[in-house]
Protein backbone atom coordinates (compact mmCIF):
# COMPACT_ATOMS: atom_id res chain seq x y z
CA UNK A 1 0.00 0.00 0.00
CA UNK A 2 2.65 2.65 1.14
CA UNK A 3 4.55 1.51 -1.97
CA UNK A 4 2.21 2.58 -4.19
CA UNK A 5 1.47 5.58 -2.49
CA UNK A 6 4.95 6.15 -3.22
CA UNK A 7 5.14 5.73 -6.94
CA UNK A 8 1.43 7.07 -7.36
CA UNK A 9 3.15 10.69 -5.45
CA UNK A 10 6.28 10.46 -7.73
CA UNK A 11 4.37 10.29 -10.81
CA UNK A 12 2.01 13.23 -9.70
CA UNK A 13 4.85 15.50 -8.80
CA UNK A 14 6.55 14.55 -12.32
CA UNK A 15 3.31 15.07 -14.27
CA UNK A 16 2.84 18.60 -12.30
CA UNK A 17 6.19 19.83 -12.93
CA UNK A 18 6.15 18.62 -16.85
CA UNK A 19 2.24 20.25 -17.26
CA UNK A 20 3.64 23.70 -15.77
CA UNK A 21 6.35 23.71 -18.07
CA UNK A 22 4.54 23.08 -21.19
CA UNK A 23 2.60 26.46 -20.22
CA UNK A 24 -0.89 27.33 -19.65
CA UNK A 25 -2.09 26.18 -23.12
CA UNK A 26 -1.88 22.93 -21.65
CA UNK A 27 -5.17 23.79 -19.29
CA UNK A 28 -6.31 25.96 -21.67
CA UNK A 29 -7.57 25.46 -25.48
CA UNK A 30 -4.92 22.83 -26.71
CA UNK A 31 -3.58 22.65 -30.30
CA UNK A 32 -3.77 19.32 -31.97
CA UNK A 33 -0.29 18.10 -30.82
CA UNK A 34 -1.15 19.15 -27.34
CA UNK A 35 -3.94 17.24 -27.41
CA UNK A 36 -2.04 14.65 -28.50
CA UNK A 37 0.75 14.89 -25.60
CA UNK A 38 -1.84 15.21 -22.76
CA UNK A 39 -3.35 12.38 -24.00
CA UNK A 40 0.32 10.66 -23.90
CA UNK A 41 1.10 11.70 -20.68
CA UNK A 42 -1.82 10.35 -19.18
CA UNK A 43 -1.61 6.81 -20.72
CA UNK A 44 2.04 6.08 -19.49
CA UNK A 45 1.49 7.63 -16.02
CA UNK A 46 -1.25 5.54 -15.45
CA UNK A 47 1.35 2.13 -16.36
CA UNK A 48 3.56 2.42 -13.28
CA UNK A 49 0.81 3.57 -10.93
CA UNK A 50 -1.21 0.53 -11.77
CA UNK A 51 1.71 -1.88 -12.12
CA UNK A 52 3.90 -2.19 -9.69
CA UNK A 53 6.07 -4.86 -11.12
CA UNK A 54 7.04 -2.08 -13.95
CA UNK A 55 10.08 -0.23 -12.61
CA UNK A 56 9.05 3.65 -11.58
CA UNK A 57 11.70 5.28 -13.26
CA UNK A 58 10.38 3.94 -16.88
CA UNK A 59 7.05 5.97 -15.96
CA UNK A 60 9.47 9.07 -15.00
CA UNK A 61 11.74 9.02 -18.53
CA UNK A 62 8.58 8.30 -20.48
CA UNK A 63 6.79 11.18 -19.02
CA UNK A 64 10.04 13.41 -19.16
CA UNK A 65 10.95 12.11 -23.06
CA UNK A 66 6.99 13.48 -23.89
CA UNK A 67 8.16 16.72 -22.15
CA UNK A 68 11.17 16.94 -24.46
CA UNK A 69 9.67 15.88 -27.33
CA UNK A 70 6.99 18.40 -26.64
CA UNK A 71 9.90 21.20 -26.12
CA UNK A 72 11.09 20.63 -29.81
CA UNK A 73 8.34 20.99 -31.99
CA UNK A 74 7.59 24.42 -29.60
CA UNK A 75 11.23 25.19 -30.79
CA UNK A 76 10.58 24.33 -34.25
CA UNK A 77 6.82 26.26 -33.71
CA UNK A 78 8.73 29.28 -33.18
CA UNK A 79 11.40 28.93 -35.36
CA UNK A 80 10.01 28.08 -38.78
CA UNK A 81 6.67 29.67 -39.14
CA UNK A 82 5.49 27.34 -41.89
CA UNK A 83 5.48 24.33 -39.07
CA UNK A 84 2.76 25.86 -37.15
CA UNK A 85 0.52 25.50 -40.22
CA UNK A 86 1.68 21.78 -40.47
CA UNK A 87 1.70 20.96 -37.15
CA UNK A 88 -1.38 22.70 -35.72
CA UNK A 89 -3.85 23.20 -38.46
CA UNK A 90 -5.11 26.53 -40.09
CA UNK A 91 -7.78 28.59 -39.09
CA UNK A 92 -10.97 28.00 -41.40
CA UNK A 93 -13.34 30.72 -42.68
CA UNK A 94 -17.10 29.09 -42.68
CA UNK A 95 -18.83 32.22 -42.84
CA UNK A 96 -18.30 34.75 -45.02
CA UNK A 97 -20.99 37.49 -45.87
CA UNK A 98 -22.23 35.72 -48.87
CA UNK A 99 -23.50 32.73 -46.72
CA UNK A 100 -21.79 29.54 -45.37
CA UNK A 101 -18.99 28.05 -46.99
CA UNK A 102 -19.76 24.42 -47.77
CA UNK A 103 -16.19 23.79 -48.92
CA UNK A 104 -14.73 24.62 -45.57
CA UNK A 105 -17.10 22.78 -43.69
CA UNK A 106 -16.55 19.86 -45.62
CA UNK A 107 -12.65 20.11 -45.19
CA UNK A 108 -13.07 20.29 -41.59
CA UNK A 109 -15.80 17.07 -41.36
CA UNK A 110 -18.37 19.79 -40.42
CA UNK A 111 -22.18 19.96 -40.82
CA UNK A 112 -24.36 22.85 -40.97
CA UNK A 113 -25.51 21.53 -37.68
CA UNK A 114 -22.25 21.15 -36.15
CA UNK A 115 -21.74 24.89 -37.35
CA UNK A 116 -25.10 26.19 -35.62
CA UNK A 117 -24.20 24.47 -32.45
CA UNK A 118 -20.98 26.40 -32.06
CA UNK A 119 -22.61 29.48 -33.16
CA UNK A 120 -24.82 28.75 -30.66
CA UNK A 121 -22.20 27.91 -27.81
CA UNK A 122 -20.43 31.36 -28.78
CA UNK A 123 -23.60 33.44 -28.26
CA UNK A 124 -25.05 33.55 -32.23
CA UNK A 125 -28.43 32.19 -32.37
CA UNK A 126 -29.45 32.74 -36.52
CA UNK A 127 -26.73 32.03 -39.35
CA UNK A 128 -26.50 35.91 -40.59
CA UNK A 129 -25.68 36.97 -37.06
CA UNK A 130 -22.16 37.44 -38.07
CA UNK A 131 -20.37 38.46 -40.95
CA UNK A 132 -17.46 36.30 -40.65
CA UNK A 133 -17.07 33.09 -38.93
CA UNK A 134 -14.26 31.01 -38.21
CA UNK A 135 -12.76 27.73 -36.70
CA UNK A 136 -9.60 28.53 -34.98
CA UNK A 137 -6.99 26.14 -35.35
CA UNK A 138 -7.98 24.73 -31.93
CA UNK A 139 -11.20 23.92 -32.84
CA UNK A 140 -13.12 27.01 -30.59
CA UNK A 141 -15.01 29.22 -32.74
CA UNK A 142 -14.93 33.25 -33.53
CA UNK A 143 -16.54 35.78 -35.47
CA UNK A 144 -17.12 39.23 -36.41
CA UNK A 145 -20.66 40.22 -35.16
CA UNK A 146 -23.45 42.38 -36.87
CA UNK A 147 -24.38 45.54 -35.02
CA UNK A 148 -27.56 44.31 -35.23
CA UNK A 149 -29.12 40.60 -34.43
CA UNK A 150 -32.48 39.01 -34.93
CA UNK A 151 -33.97 38.14 -31.44
CA UNK A 152 -35.28 34.97 -32.39
CA UNK A 153 -34.39 30.92 -32.31
CA UNK A 154 -34.35 29.66 -35.70
CA UNK A 155 -35.22 25.73 -36.09
CA UNK A 156 -32.91 24.33 -38.61
CA UNK A 157 -34.90 22.71 -41.24
CA UNK A 158 -32.86 21.27 -44.14
CA UNK A 159 -29.01 20.65 -43.32
CA UNK A 160 -27.01 20.33 -46.28
CA UNK A 161 -29.90 18.80 -48.28
CA UNK A 162 -31.99 16.77 -46.01
CA UNK A 163 -35.16 17.99 -44.36
CA UNK A 164 -35.15 17.69 -40.24
CA UNK A 165 -38.87 16.35 -39.50
CA UNK A 166 -38.96 16.91 -35.93
CA UNK A 167 -37.98 20.74 -37.07
CA UNK A 168 -40.32 21.25 -39.04
CA UNK A 169 -42.83 19.47 -37.00
CA UNK A 170 -42.34 21.91 -34.62
CA UNK A 171 -42.49 24.82 -37.05
CA UNK A 172 -45.61 23.47 -38.16
CA UNK A 173 -44.15 22.90 -41.73
CA UNK A 174 -45.54 20.18 -43.93
CA UNK A 175 -43.31 18.08 -46.27
CA UNK A 176 -45.88 20.01 -49.02
CA UNK A 177 -45.50 23.49 -47.90
CA UNK A 178 -41.67 22.64 -48.03
CA UNK A 179 -41.74 21.42 -51.38
CA UNK A 180 -44.03 24.34 -52.69
CA UNK A 181 -41.93 27.17 -50.78
CA UNK A 182 -38.60 25.77 -52.50
CA UNK A 183 -40.25 25.32 -56.05
CA UNK A 184 -41.18 28.89 -56.22
CA UNK A 185 -37.69 30.02 -55.83
CA UNK A 186 -36.49 27.34 -58.10
CA UNK A 187 -34.87 24.89 -55.86
CA UNK A 188 -35.10 21.34 -54.80
CA UNK A 189 -34.42 19.91 -51.15
CA UNK A 190 -31.12 18.22 -52.37
CA UNK A 191 -29.70 21.35 -53.26
CA UNK A 192 -30.31 23.31 -50.48
CA UNK A 193 -27.29 23.54 -48.31
CA UNK A 194 -29.28 25.12 -45.13
CA UNK A 195 -32.35 26.86 -44.29
CA UNK A 196 -33.72 27.98 -40.84
CA UNK A 197 -37.03 29.48 -39.89
CA UNK A 198 -37.99 31.07 -36.88
CA UNK A 199 -41.15 31.86 -34.71
CA UNK A 200 -42.17 34.75 -37.21
CA UNK A 201 -41.73 32.89 -40.34
CA UNK A 202 -38.20 34.68 -41.07
CA UNK A 203 -36.06 31.81 -43.13
CA UNK A 204 -32.41 31.74 -43.77
CA UNK A 205 -32.10 29.78 -47.05
CA UNK A 206 -28.36 29.27 -49.25
CA UNK A 207 -28.86 27.35 -51.60
CA UNK A 208 -25.63 25.10 -52.32
CA UNK A 209 -22.94 27.78 -54.55
CA UNK A 210 -24.80 30.25 -53.59
CA UNK A 211 -25.11 33.16 -51.20
CA UNK A 212 -28.21 33.46 -48.81
CA UNK A 213 -31.00 35.17 -48.70
CA UNK A 214 -33.93 36.24 -46.42
CA UNK A 215 -36.94 35.06 -47.07
CA UNK A 216 -40.49 34.23 -45.30
CA UNK A 217 -42.70 31.28 -44.60
CA UNK A 218 -45.63 30.99 -43.03
CA UNK A 219 -45.18 28.84 -39.26
CA UNK A 220 -47.81 27.37 -37.27
CA UNK A 221 -45.60 25.62 -34.33
CA UNK A 222 -44.64 26.99 -31.27
CA UNK A 223 -41.64 27.15 -29.12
Amino acid sequence: MALIFIRTAVIFVTLLLCMRLMGKSQIGEMQPFEFVITMLIAELACIPMADSSIPLMYGVISVVTIFILHQLVWLLDALFKPMKAVICGRPALVITREGIDAVQLKKNNLEVSDLVESMRAAGYFNLDDVYYGLYESNGSFSALAKEERTASLPLLIIDSGKADGDNMAKAGITRGQLKQFLAERGMRESGVLAMTADGGGRVYLQKRGRPYTIEHIEVKGQW
